[in-house]
């Protein structure tokens, strides 16, 4: 008996002392790296998980040890960890560094610019230039690089081949996700652009089973909701113009799509109207001519935003060929080409028809 006691306090006695030493371990880990002399730029991305950001201030050399990081924030509970650029330095315990980062203490040199939705990746490249300095021939260049490219396919999960193929008239049309941005006053053109994919992926991730259930590639599904985005701009109801679009596809229609016709032509809406050899003209994104019957083309034409997104996974269920938008945003539905020419011609007679600017 009296072996057994011994026995049990010795094991009694271990397992407090590894519990004293793991906590002293524990404690020592969330301490500073160095010195408050060695200064760290950290940018937190939006959306980043509290996993992601012990990540980040691992691999910056701001925490000694991750799996401390991970078991002092999930002590935390629901702490709110805002986005932005942040000046550290190694001085600091992972405590204040969290503090820092809760209390959205950024540096005041960050860059806040906006990339707004629908725009052509052209757009996205003339403001990188006008507000980094970069040169557009040095931003195409970039963006167009096989190599560079090949590093964000095996980077990011939803990047694929699909993106390589010479035929795109740019490699990441509709990928960079529009949204504000926090940006360092010298953020590099990879930075921005590794910005703008990481909260792509981050609006994606959460509709990853319904992607692989959707039958369609992340490329198609994009490209869908750039013409979605395009083509509903001003209607009340995206998903049932996804819909309609779904309809004509299945159906081995051609799309029929302006938007397409103006990309494959290079030329912006508010720019002029079509001739009509660039309206029947045949190339991979006009989806007009009945070459293109039962294609979407071959890629995406603009950066869709989140409701064209999600429209793209989840388009209503009905059995319409064509739609039109009255002023007001009103969406109406027809099964064939004459309902929707006398759709047209009440809207006009109502005073109901848009019309363009």
């Amino acid at each position: 008996m009296k072996k057994v006691i011994i026995i049990l306090t010795i094991i009694l006695s271990f397992f407090v002392m590894s519990l004293i030493g793991l906590f002293i371990f524990y404690k020592s880990s969330l301490k500073p790296t160095g010195t408050e002399n060695d200064y760290i730029q950290v940018t937190i991305e939006t959306g980043a998980s509290s996993r992601t950001v012990v990540d980040t201030l691992y691999n910056s050399g701001l925490l000694k040890n991750k799996y401390a990081g991970y078991v002092y924030m999930k002590l935390q509970g629901d702490i709110i960890l805002q986005a932005g650029t942040y000046d550290l330095n190694k001085g600091m315990s992972f405590p204040d560094i969290v503090d820092a980062i809760s209390n959205g203490k950024v540096v005041d040199n960050s860059i806040s610019v906006t990339f707004v939705e629908g725009k052509r990746l052209v757009s996205y490249v003339k403001k990188i230039n006008e507000t980094f300095g970069y040169s557009e021939e040095e931003i195409l260049n970039t963006l167009q690089d096989k190599e560079y490219l090949q590093e964000l396919i095996d980077k990011y999960w939803f990047l694929t081949d699909a993106i390589l193929n010479d035929n795109l008239y740019y490699a990441l049309e509709g990928y960079l996700y529009p949204d504000t941005y926090l940006f360092a006053e010298d953020a590099s053109i990879k930075d921005v652009i590794e910005k703008m994919l990481n909260e792509t992926s981050n609006k994606l991730s959460d509709y990853k089973d319904e992607i692989e259930k959707s039958g369609y590639s992340v490329h198609e599904l994009l490209t869908m909701a750039s013409i979605v985005e395009l083509e509903g701009a001003n209607s009340d109801d995206r998903k049932g113009v996804a819909g309609v679009f779904y309809n004509r596809l299945k159906s081995g229609w051609s799309l029929g799509s302006d938007v397409t016709t103006y990309y494959g032509a290079k030329i912006e809406m508010s720019e002029r109207d079509l001739y009509d050899y660039e309206i029947n003209e045949v190339n991979n994104y006009n989806t007009r001519p009945a070459a293109m019957a039962g294609k979407l083309p071959i890629g995406p034409i603009c950066s869709p935003g989140f409701d064209a997104i999600v429209a793209s996974l989840e388009p209503a269920e009905h059995n319409y060929y064509y739609f039109v938008a009255d002023k007001n945003k009103k969406t109406y539905y027809n099964v064939d080409l004459q309902g929707h020419i006398e759709t047209i011609n009440k809207l006009k007679k109502e005073g109901l028809w848009y019309v363009y600017e």
